[in-house]
């Protein structure tokens, strides 16, 4: 210790003189230092420590052993301690949810629109179902002279059985439909003649079906459906379908199996002058594997499908092979914030009375021949992901080729004769169909935003360029725009929007000659573009009761969906919503 005593005062000291030195000339001045030799470094051995440093203190300092003393005496206190209470936890009151509703509404032109919806869990794996649909209308266009009332009826079944390795429904239901032809060109007509037209049409479904799929099993899935399909001018069709899909494990790749077996056969009372009878069945039968590849951020589907139709128009045979690419790839280039991808695909597309009618509700019922559309290709390259966390983009750019596109195109009237020598349909009031080759190219362009659990928004447009062996691409729209908004203001508001607008299509004007009215000249006419606005306004008064507003057409447009078919103008309809269980 006194060692260590001596060497702290000797470096004090020399601290001390040498600050009194620096202070004492500050300027040290310079000096030139001339290298006579250059440096030479060289490295000497490592000095090691050898021996253990020996502690010179004169003497061990020993630890002194203390004794505690505590000496207490009361302290008068009035505090007095609380006892302990468990916090409590705030819980958001549980949603009360209801498995059935019926809903009733009513607008102008006379609208009606009810649906009552109702199920029941059988036991803990078996449940049933049933919807009942009513909409209907009175019409009430401005400037249309016939009746243009419609309606729509349905009632669906279903019976469905979940268990923990599958699941299975059953589905039976019935619809009627009615129509009418009532898109006239009325300045070559008089009122006579109008007035006695009747345009009415009917269209009933009745249809069964069952789906089937599975968890654990290379038997994937299965739908199987049988429609039967008929109108009121003793137009009828069957239609039966099964698609069974299969699994295989492989490795560590999947191999998919896809089977379709689709039949569909009907008959036309007359054809569109009234002479003959039609008929017609296709059978199509096709198989579809294809290879699942994926790796980290790749995946790709290599796959083709193969197809044998077998058909068959008014008793002439007509039976074909085709062979289809189905191949698809996307490779994520960032993450789910871009995503690329890429297809090659083709396939058999059947058609049938029932699907032309969903789409046109309008076509006369003379429309053969009913063959397949050969979508021999479709080729496409998109970019998809996310701009922000809560915004995803989607672009597309594709190129399709087809053979046998049915296209829409006005009938031609039949002449100026009273009706009881035509139907309602013959006097260029309906829709027939005509067939061709189309090569289209498209570019799709879509934003999806979810800003909040409370805001949604979207956006979406698609330009289309048509090429085809036909004057036009009859009735085939050259752009489609659509957005969507839809907000919940509070617990009790909700409001939304939607918009769309369709651009320019082709279609055919018929005129009568002069001097023949029998006989008529046809040139091409073109649709305006039309934009449609609708909202809708709910007010939810209880967890039962929602009252809500829905505006259609709010912009008022008498557009045109079809040549000389003009829609209803502005609507609403007023209506509520009650739900329960049984």
């Amino acid at each position: 210790m006194k060692t260590l005593y001596k060497i702290a005062m000797i470096t004090a000291f020399a601290g001390i003189q040498s600050a009194l030195a620096q202070k004492k000339d500050e300027n040290i001045g310079t000096e030139v230092v001339n290298v006579v030799k250059p440096y030479t470094p060289t490295i000497s051995d490592a000095f090691k420590v050898k021996e253990t440093p020996v502690i010179e203190d004169d003497e061990n300092t020993k630890k002194e052993e203390i004794k505690y003393n505590i000496f207490s005496y009361p302290v008068a206190s009035t505090f007095s301690p609380a006892k302990g209470k468990a916090a409590t936890v705030d819980r958001e009151e549980r949603k009360k949810y209801f498995s059935n509703y019926v809903t009733l509404a009513a607008g102008n032109y006379g609208t009606i629109n009810g649906e009552a919806f109702v199920t029941h869990n059988l036991d803990d794996t078996q449940y049933v179902a049933a919807l009942l649909r009513h909409l209907s209308s009175q019409g009430n266009i401005d400037g249309v002279a016939l009746d243009n009332n419609f309606s729509t009826n349905g009632l669906d079944l279903t019976y469905g059985n979940r268990q923990k390795e599958y699941t299975w429904k059953t589905d039976l239901g019935y619809q009627r439909q009615v129509y009418n032809w009532y898109g006239l060109d009325y300045t070559s007509f008089d009122e006579t003649l109008i007035n006695s037209i009747d345009p009415k049409q009917t269209y009933n479904t009745v249809y069964a079906g069952a789906q089937f799929s599975a968890r654990n099993s290379f038997f994937h899935e299965a739908q199987i459906q049988y429609k039967r399909f008929w109108d009121g001018f003793d137009s009828a069709e069957n239609r039966f379908f099964i698609t069974p899909d299969f699994d295989v494990k492989i490795g560590k790749e999947k191999v998919k199996v896809g089977v379709v077996a689709d039949y569909v056969g009907g008959d036309f009372a007359k054809d569109y002058t009234g002479v003959t009878d039609l008929s017609y069945s296709v059978f199509n039968l096709g198989i579809q594997p294809s290879i699942l590849y994926q790796r980290a951020d790749t995946s790709v589907q290599f796959g083709a499908g193969v197809f044998y139709s077998i058909g068959k128009q008014n008793g002439a045979s007509d039976n074909k092979f085709f062979i289809y690419p189905q191949i698809k790839a996307s490779h994520k280039l960032v993450g789910d914030l871009m995503v690329v991808y890429a297809g090659a695909e083709g396939g058999l597309k059947q058609n049938s009375y029932a699907d032309f009618v969903g789409q046109n509700p309008f076509v006369s019922p003379t429309l053969t021949p009913v063959t397949p559309t050969n979508q021999q290709y479709d080729l496409y390259l998109g970019l998809k992901g996310k701009l922000a966390s809560p915004v995803s983009y989607n672009l597309r750019a594709s190129y399709l080729s087809e053979d046998d596109k049915a296209f829409f195109l006005s009938n031609n009237p039949l002449g100026l004769a009273p009706a009881a020598d035509y139907f309602g349909y013959q006097y260029g009031n309906s829709f027939g169909l005509v067939y061709s080759n189309l090569k289209t190219f498209s570019f799709f362009g879509e934003l999806k935003a979810d800003f909040s659990n409370t805001v949604t928004a979207g956006i979406n447009g698609t330009y289309y360029g048509y090429s085809t062996d036909l004057a036009e691409a009859w009735n085939m729209p050259s752009i489609k725009v659509g957005a969507t908004l839809d907000i919940d203001i509070n617990e009790k508001w909700n409001a939304g929007t939607n918009l769309f607008f369709v651009g320019d299509r082709k279609d055919v004007k018929w005129i009568a000659s002069v001097d023949d009215t029998a006989f008529y000249t046809s040139e091409v006419v073109t649709l305006k573009s039309y934009f449609d606005a609708n909202a809708h306004v709910s007010y939810k008064y209880s967890d039962r009761l929602t009252g809500f507003v829905k505006l259609n057409n709010i912009a008022n447009q008498n557009y045109q969906r079809w040549q000389n078919y003009q829609v209803q103008g502005f609507q609403f309809l007023l209506g509520a919503t009650y739900k329960f269980n049984l």
